[in-house]
């Protein structure tokens, strides 16, 4: 029986000593121990350690930070009406963020709140694990967790927090200080923390392969503004930890590429470490519809339930894609770029329980259910099918113009219309989502079978050993058999500049890209309405009101270089 531990109205401590928002019930259902565990107080010591985490994989925050500041993804001021937001999407793909910056400090706001959560989490077990097999395995977890969301901290703003008191000012970390002490929290971790708990919780696997990515990072992590110094041995460790995952046999490559990312992905083998989306825990994600049209709808059953119309994929990223394939096209190609669910026009009628919009890279003139006002019942054909058919833009002022998404998109008044830029359906838009904004069920991912590849792969790379990387390569890219014509071809040879493109074709829109470009020396170049190359950028700005809450504590919480 799996333990469910149950986390109801709890105020806990910020980083900074203010109380946080009260929680409403989560259930995290994933035992550790085979049900076997009896104390609440144990049990319900984790649980919020772990419920900002969806919250923080909310589409319009990290994956702001992470994804519209690359070239990956621009989000224009759609028809002059939407998504403007007082700017911020258009200020975080230039790079022209403040300390002011709402989604900055949203971020920061998720993490301090989650590290204190940890620490509480941590005292509350600490005593109890001294006679208590179950504790320990907690008490192990929650380090890690800690040491993860302090990964994340370092990453983005350039320091870390260490804290082990609820009741004392944490100590700031920077620089190598920053990596050693995740370093050491981690490796503490590893071999006291359970090896069998689902991707929605810290195992030993997900240990290993956050200590690779710290590894992997640690030369930025060091010295954010330098020209990076990859040293032997942090990539030996990269390969030492990653091969511990791979020779595990715990994990495995999925052979259908966008299952990885389905409503039901909480047990695809790729899956390693995710923020669990699943419907009797947190399910609201919006990832699916984020990017999507807002006259596609995706569900027969529920005709309020479309897209949005935010986020393409800008012509930079696009033309990667084109470069890698030539005179192919990508999509017939690369079981990574599209799948083709709705075939048209064999399909202008079709069962309602056969509908499937595409997934991936979306381009071109757009298919789908029809209907002639939005919240209306869908056009009908004989037998209960549904009409399948060209959309037009119903939810907007002029309902004839056809849903066609160009490769330009930009800031301008025709590259910001509703249907500029191809767009992104990765994760799976939740068969349960009555309005599209809710129950996403797919767990977000954060750590995956082919990044410990790819992590291989480049520490090998940034080692000499060429033929390595691209056999480690190789083997993901031969995995995703599923679909056989599409299976991408073997590489015949290896760069760092092919890793890295491989990188984006691998994980684009999973909130890797920020952090790829500044490693491998691609965030300062120019993209789309990018043209800032300030090496400062490569950091975040720590949001003023963090500053000034802590402005009675003089020289504490020093603002990053260039801000």
């Amino acid at each position: 029986m799996k333990n469910k531990i149950k986390m109801a109205m709890l105020a806990l401590i910020m980083v900074f000593g203010f109380s946080c928002s009260d929680l409403k019930e989560e259930i995290l259902d994933e035992s550790l121990s085979g049900g076997k565990l009896q104390s609440d107080i144990i049990a319900g010591s984790v649980a919020p350690a772990y419920a900002l985490l969806p919250d923080f994989f909310l589409h319009t925050k990290y994956f702001a930070l992470q994804e519209i500041s690359t070239d990956e993804a621009i989000l224009p001021y759609r028809g002059g009406t939407d998504w403007g937001d007082n700017g911020i999407y258009i200020d975080m793909h230039r790079h022209t963020y403040t300390p002011s910056h709402v989604r900055i400090k949203d971020c920061w706001d998720n993490l301090t709140k989650m590290i204190s959560r940890t620490v509480t989490a941590i005292n509350v077990l600490t005593p109890l694990a001294k006679t208590d097999a179950d504790a320990k395995i907690y008490l192990a977890e929650m380090k890690a967790l800690r040491a993860y969301y302090n990964m994340v901290l370092l990453d983005l703003y350039g320091l870390s927090f260490v804290k082990e008191d609820p009741n004392e000012v944490s100590k700031i970390l920077r620089g190598n200080d920053a990596v050693e002490y995740i370093r050491t929290e981690l490796e503490s971790a590893q071999n006291e923390v359970s090896t069998t708990t689902g991707p929605g919780r810290i195992t030993q696997g997900a240990v290993w392969g956050l200590l690779a990515r710290l590894h992997l990072n640690a030369a930025v992590w060091r010295e954010p503004y330098a020209t990076f110094n990859f040293k032997n041995e942090d990539m030996d460790k990269v390969i030492d930890y990653t091969s511990k995952v791979i020779s595990s046999g715990k994990y495995q490559l999925s052979p259908e590429f966008f299952e990885i990312f389905d409503d039901e992905n909480h047990n695809n083998k790729e899956l390693i470490f995710a923020a669990d989306q699943r419907p009797d825990l947190n399910g609201h994600n919006r990832m699916a519809y984020f990017s999507l049209s807002g006259d596609m709808f995706p569900l027969p059953n529920f005709p309020n339930a479309n897209g949005t119309d935010g986020p393409g994929i800008t012509s930079d990223f696009y033309r990667t894609w084109v470069q890698a394939y030539g005179a192919d096209d990508p999509a017939l190609k690369d079981a990574r770029f599209f799948k083709e669910n709705l075939v048209i026009p064999v399909d202008s009628f079709i069962a309602g329980d056969k509908f499937e919009i595409n997934r991936g890279i979306l381009r071109g003139q757009q298919y789908g259910l029809i209907t002639t006002k939005y919240g209306q019942p869908f056009e009908r054909g004989p037998n209960g099918t549904y009409k399948i058919g060209k959309l037009r833009n119903i939810t907007r002022a002029d309902k004839t113009k056809l849903v066609i998404h160009t490769e330009t998109i930009d800031f301008t008044t025709a590259g910001s219309g509703y249907s500029t830029g191809y767009r992104v359906e990765k994760y799976e838009f939740s068969k349960l989502s009555d309005s599209g904004r809710n129950k996403g069920q797919a767990d977000i991912i954060i750590l995956r079978l082919a990044d410990i590849y790819l992590m291989r792969a480049e520490a090998k790379m940034r080692k000499g050993d060429a033929a390595g990387a691209l056999s480690d390569v190789n083997a993901v890219r031969a995995s995703r058999t599923a679909r056989p014509t599409q299976t991408p071809p073997a590489l015949a040879q290896m760069t760092l500049d092919v890793l890295f493109r491989e990188r984006g074709f691998e994980f684009y829109w999973e909130h890797q890209r920020r952090t790829d470009m500044i490693r491998f020396g691609k965030y300062e170049g120019t993209w789309a309405e990018k043209t800032d190359n300030d090496v400062k950028k490569r950091l975040f700005p720590i949001p003023q009101s963090a500053i000034d809450g802590a402005s009675a504590n003089t020289g504490y919480l020093v603002q990053n270089d260039g801000y």
